[in-house]
This record gives C-alpha cells, structure tokens and sequence, in this order.
C-alpha cells in the first residue's frame, strides 16, 4: 500500500516541484485499517500475523476493538445471541476461551468413541473426568453446546461417528440444565407456578434437542386468544376480556361473562382450529408434549387440559385442574368462590371439546362411582406428576428397544425429582439402570438412598447390591474383544461384509452390515422361535447383525441377503457408533468397528467395485479410498477438522 512519484519529484498546479511523498499502510487512519482488517476473507491467523508486524497494527487489533469483535462473529455467529448490542468486551479474550474449549470439546467426543464402544453409552458416567477439564476453564457453557451444535451441522455424510457421541452429549447437557430449571422452578410459591411452564419443562427435558421454549409455546397461545377475541367481540363488543393485553391478571366476576368466553373458546379451539382427543393413538408420548399438542392439535386429557386452562385464564376465566382417575377434568364454579361443593362447579372435559359434566356425569364417563376428594382441585406439582406418570406408563409399555428405554429414563429422572423420596420409582431407576448396564455407581447411591428411606426393601436392595458389585469388578477385568479374520479358515463361508447395504429378499427391508458371525450364536429357543430351522442351510450358516432403515436391529441370515441394487443411505440412530462416513454405496467403517473386523474394509471395497463400477484400478480411487480410512475414527472429516482446530499462533 506504498505510493511514489516517478521520479525525484513532481510538479504541482502552481509549479513548485514538492517532494516525493511516500505512503504506508499504517499511516491511514484507525478507522480505515480497521475496515479493511475486517474483510471477510482474513482469518483469525492473518489477523494474529499483521498484528505482530509493528506496534501501530497491534494496538489497532487489540483485543476491545472491532477487529477482533468481527473475527468472533464471523467465526460463531450461534453465540452472538449472548450478548448485547454494541457490547464492549475483550474480543480476543472470548475468542481464545471459545477456541480451547472446542479443542477440548472435540478430544472428548473422540474419547467417549474409544471408551464406550462395546457398551451401553451412558453419557452422565462417561463425562464426570472429561468436563472437569471444560468447567475448570471458566467457560460459559453455551460455548460447550455451540462446539457441539457445529460438528452436527458439519457435512451430513462424514464424521459420523463424532456426530453420534456429540448429539449424546449436547442431550445431557440440556437436560442438566432444564433439571435445574425445573427444580428453580419446585421451589417458587405454589400460587406463581403455572401449569403451562411446567408442561413446558417436562416437553424440554423429553424433547432436549428439540427446539421447544416457553416463549415459543406462549407465543403460539396468544394467536389462539386473539382468535378468541375476535370470535368474542362478534357477540360482545364491550366484553371485559378484549381489554386483557398479554401479562396482565384479570379475572371475570360475571358468570354470564365467563359462559361467553368458555362458549367462544370451544367454538374456536374445537369447531374452527378443529383440536381433538387423540383416540386412536392415545398411547404415543407425542399425545403428552404441549409444543406437539399445538402442531398435531391433538393429545390426551391433560395435556388438552392444561392448554384449555392456559387460554381461559388468558381471557380471565378461573379453572381448576381436576385430577379425577383415568380421565383428567378441569372444573368451573359456578357460586360462590372456595365452596367446596362438588355439585357447585361444572366440570369441563378438554378431551371432549369442551363438553360440561356434572358430578354425576363425570361418574358415568369413567364407568363408576368415586369419593368426593377426586373432584377436587389439584396443585401444579400434583399436575406434572400426573403428566410424567402417564409417560412412565407408556415408558413401562414399550417394546424394550432403545427408544421407550430413553422414555422411561427421562420419565423417572423427571418424576424422582419432582418426588426424590418415592421408593417404588427409586428401585424401578435401579432397576433399569442395572438391566441396562450402565452406570454401577450411580445404582448403589440409589439403593443406599431406598434402605435409607425403606428397610423394608433390604431383600430387593440386597440383590441389586451384590450383583452391582460383580458388575463393577467385572468392568475392572474387561475382556477383550473378539477379532474377526476373513482369511481365517472357520470364516470361509462369510459372503458379505461390514458397511455393505442389503436388502432383506424376504421382508424387503433395507439394512447396513455392521457385523457379523459364520453361524448362529442366538440361544436355541431364538432359533426355535424365529423358524431358523425352516432356511435351507438352517444355523449353520453366515449370520449378520444389521441396522435397518426402521431404527431396528436384526440378526439376519446371510440366505436372506443380497446386496442393494440401488444403496441408499440408512437413516438408524446407531449408525454413527460404528461408521465414520458414507461414501456414496457403502459405509466406511469407524477405527473401533475396523479393529475387529481388520480385513472387512478391502473386502466391502472389492465387493462395491464388482456390483456399482464406481472404482478401477488404474484410477486410484481405490488408494484414495483406503487412505479415507486413515485417521482417528477411520474419516478423512475427522483429519480435516482437526487441521481446522489448530492451536492458535497468539
């Protein structure tokens, strides 16, 4: 940026010959400099280079001004909402803590692949040591969930395996946090907890990835008011409700009044938004989360409950939840306020449209007659264990895969916090947590904490205890893994190999090879069962674990078998614990999947050579595949974003 005359010297307009002048950049203005070090194309390395230049360039980069704001934003604009407009603060300070804490981030996502692998992964005991090292950084921890919100943004076919264990830990991270929101919020006043936030909570810490918020939900719950009033103002233009602006408290005193509001809003919610009880699927959890009750505009009894409530006292009508059994009711009172008449109040069915019942009606819809402490009105606490519990039954009813086991987990951490002190529950979570073998350590706190509260139970305790203690002496001694040779003479009969898509001749799904044995190691009465004997070659042939595209996993005979005419991707959550990538008709294999089935990889790409023609010889597509194998968790992505991740030159 240096400019000079041609020669000794030039003239001016009014003839005199002045000097050569000679311009350098760090002559321009602050501003100026400022502006061109912000260009887009500068990174955080060439800024690091120009301000070790000299002196003027490194006070114009120093860490409060706006080049270093500019590096930060363009680098992590997720953050940016964490900060207020116009904020001064130490740019270069935030970008560093930011940069270590995604080096460190990364280090143990990789980490958890190497440790977990041939386990349940169970992400609050793998990482007590791992994030002792975040926290004791000082980081805020929005910094941890935008490194890990980055590498599952990254490109869709690679680094699948850093993906599987990224998206585990960012689930526990925010439930940790709406567990502590939940409990911020069991210690308000009974009178300032609202149903609705609390509904909220529970969708959150059910739905963690999910992008589920209290604004979110009361956003949408005042365009159905608005709804309301419109619909309300047709009848009565000088109602009290349509001067309610949103936050302010207000209740009806009038009962014709109120029958106008109630009136208005089934016609809208139920006639117009056309709302219903879901019937014919009650049993799916969806039924029970408020932000899916909004989008499907169906659920279950309490949860139509709670945003029936929701809306009406919006509009100024008080009710009240009823937690009457089987069917939750909401109830209207018809006198005077804080009689405890049952036959003073009108019990509204949200499930029902909005049908009001009587006392005895109620009766009728439930198939007989109950004491009168059930029409009762009930706290907001006594409505979230209502909510969770119906999720825990559904949790128990399950099929017994990974998903209604993630569902009942959630339930139970959710219930025991809201009731810590609830032993059937307390020795159901240690229960599940010693069946699923996952975290020892925790299952002996919580049976110490049952005996605590229940000697009774020392018979159940007793049990759990000795075999948790196996248990972690077993972990102590683990066995290693057994190593699958191809070229080993018992395997001869093996046709496929892992990262291979298949398709089942019989039932016609498709599936990804993740393992495999050269004949049937399932019990006899699985043989039995499943009809083994009826294949021709019976157990005494090839068989396969798979992953298939309807998030099961099988154990398929290798028979029934054949190589995808057409390989698409397979969308199972498993596939990221033992694949790095897809690469166009296969799976590559992750280090930890490689490591037991060493020579599978030279087979899957001979086998895809011969079907799709996708590789020659003489093109080295072929060397360039096998070094795609290289690197931690067998992926080139993961190489590159290691080289991305560098440490900085400050």
């Amino acid at each position: 940026m240096a400019t000079s005359g041609a020669g000794e010297g030039y003239s001016s307009l009014n003839g005199v010959v002045s000097e050569t002048e000679h311009k350098i950049m760090t002559d321009l203005p602050a501003e100026l400099l400022e502006y061109i070090l912000c260009f887009p194309v500068l990174k955080h390395v060439d800024i690091c280079n120009v301000s070790c230049s000299c002196k003027r360039l490194h006070d114009v980069c120093h860490g409060r001004g706006k080049v270093w704001g500019h590096q930060y934003k363009l680098r992590w604009p997720r953050l940016q909402k964490h900060y207020r407009q116009n904020e001064c603060c130490d740019w270069l300070k935030e970008y560093r803590t930011r940069h270590t804490v995604g080096l460190q981030i990364r280090q143990t996502v990789v980490s958890i692949s190497k440790r977990f692998f041939t386990e349940v992964p169970c992400v609050g005991q793998v990482l007590g040591d791992s994030f002792a090292e975040i926290e004791s950084l000082g980081a805020p921890e929005h910094f941890c969930e935008d490194e890990l919100l980055s590498i599952l943004n990254s490109d869709r076919r690679k680094s699948l395996t850093l993906k599987y264990y990224a998206k585990k830990i960012l689930y526990f991270l925010r439930q940790q946090n709406i567990l502590r929101s939940l409990k911020m919020f069991l210690e308000q006043p009974a009178e300032q907890q609202s149903a609705l936030e609390g509904a909220v909570l529970v969708d959150q810490y059910c739905n963690p990835l999910a992008d589920v918020s209290l604004d979110g939900i009361s956003s949408q719950l005042e365009e159905i008011t608005d709804k309301v009033k419109k619909m309300l103002r047709m009848k009565n233009s000088s109602h009290p409700s349509l001067r309610v602006t949103q936050g302010d408290c207000f209740a009806v005193e009038d009962f014709e009044l109120e029958r106008q509001v109630v009136v208005a809003l089934n016609a809208v919610l139920y006639e117009q938004l056309q709302y219903k009880g879901n019937e014919c699927d009650y049993y799916n959890p969806l039924n029970s989360y408020i932000h899916q009750v909004l989008l499907r505009r169906t659920g279950i009894p309490i949860s139509l409950s709670v945003l029936y409530m929701t809306l009406a006292r919006k509009l100024g009508v008080q009710l009240e939840p009823v937690n009457f059994p089987n069917h939750f009711l909401l109830r209207w009172c018809q006198h005077q306020r804080g009689s405890g008449d049952i036959y003073d109040f009108v019990y509204i069915d949200a499930f029902g449209k909005g049908k009001q019942l009587t006392a005895k009606e109620c009766e009728y819809l439930i198939g007989h007659q109950v004491t009168a402490d059930y029409y009762s009105a009930i706290s907001t606490t006594e409505v979230l264990l209502r909510m969770v519990g119906n999720l825990l039954n559904i949790g128990k009813r399950g099929e017994g895969n990974e998903k209604s086991y993630q569902l009942l987990r959630d339930s139970l951490d959710l219930y025991l916090t809201i009731n810590p002190d609830n032993v059937q529950y307390l020795l159901l979570q240690a229960r599940l947590y010693f069946h699923l073998g996952i975290w020892p350590e925790k299952v002996l706190d919580i049976l110490q904490h049952i005996q605590a509260l229940d000697p009774s139970q020392h018979g159940a305790v007793g049990y759990l205890v000795q075999h948790t203690l196996e248990h972690i002496q077993h972990k102590k001694h683990p066995v290693e893994p057994e190593v699958k040779r191809r070229s080993a003479p018992e395997h001869v009969e093996v046709q496929y190999s892992v990262g291979l898509i298949m398709k089942h001749k019989r039932s016609g799904y498709n599936c990804v090879i993740y393992g495999w044995d050269p004949k049937c190691t399932m019990s006899q009465e699985w043989i039995t069962t499943m009809r083994v004997h009826q294949l021709s070659s019976g157990a005494k042939q090839p068989f396969y674990n798979v992953l298939v595209q309807d998030g099961t996993c099988r154990y398929a005979a290798q028979e029934n078998l054949e190589p995808h005419s057409a390989p698409l991707e397979i969308a199972h959550p498993e596939v990221g614990r033992y694949f790095s990538e897809f690469h166009d008709s296969h799976y590559v294999a992750n280090e930890e999947l490689q490591t037991r089935y060493p020579e599978d990889m030279a087979e899957t790409l001979g086998t895809v050579r011969n079907l799709y023609h996708r590789l020659t010889p003489s093109s080295g597509q072929a060397s360039g595949q096998q070094e795609s194998l290289k690197g931690p968790g067998g992926s080139s992505q993961d190489q590159k974003s290691q080289e991305n991740q560098e440490a900085m030159p400050m």
